[in-house]
């Protein structure tokens, strides 16, 4: 798999690394990020914007957005067959992710990040499968036409 897409593998070591950098160093989002992400928020409020996110929500659906590319990586790594392990696989690194924060000082493991980030990595599993969904159907396609062609030459 990694042999076959050197560049893909490549691409996805390199997010990983940033996952892991956003995910297991300390705190990165002091007080005054946050105050200011608060005053982005409000002044978007004022002008009508946004007016259901709060702090919270919009961390949430940050976590959903970081593993969107993870599910979509893992997909392509896997292939279109290998649907299951890229879940799987997300899954594990996020429970790997939540528990290995226990340990960091300033992080806190939260079980919505768990629901977050697999949700983020199961949307991005299927936005991968409906983009190479004509490739892999061109690819079947292929295979039963030559298993035809090999079945009528044995006769």
């Amino acid at each position: 798999m990694l042999h076959r897409h050197p560049f893909l593998s490549l691409i996805t070591g390199g997010y990983l690394v940033f996952v892991a950098w956003l995910t297991l160093t300390p705190q990165p989002i002091g007080p005054d990020d946050q105050q200011f992400i608060q005053r982005v928020l409000d002044a978007l409020h004022r002008r009508g914007y946004a007016e259901s996110i709060n702090y919270d929500r919009l961390e949430f659906l940050a976590n959903i957005a970081l593993f969107v590319p993870v599910g979509m990586f893992l997909l392509l790594l896997f292939g279109a067959g290998g649907w299951w392990l890229a879940a799987i696989g997300s899954f594990a690194m996020t429970a790997f992710i939540e528990t290995a924060q226990n340990q960091i000082p300033g992080r806190v493991s939260d079980g919505r990040d768990l629901i977050a980030n697999t949700g983020g990595a199961l949307i991005g599993i299927a936005i991968a499968l409906l983009l190479t969904l004509p490739a892999t159907l061109r690819r079947r396609e292929r295979k039963r036409y030559e298993r035809a062609q090999a079945t009528a030459g044995q006769r």
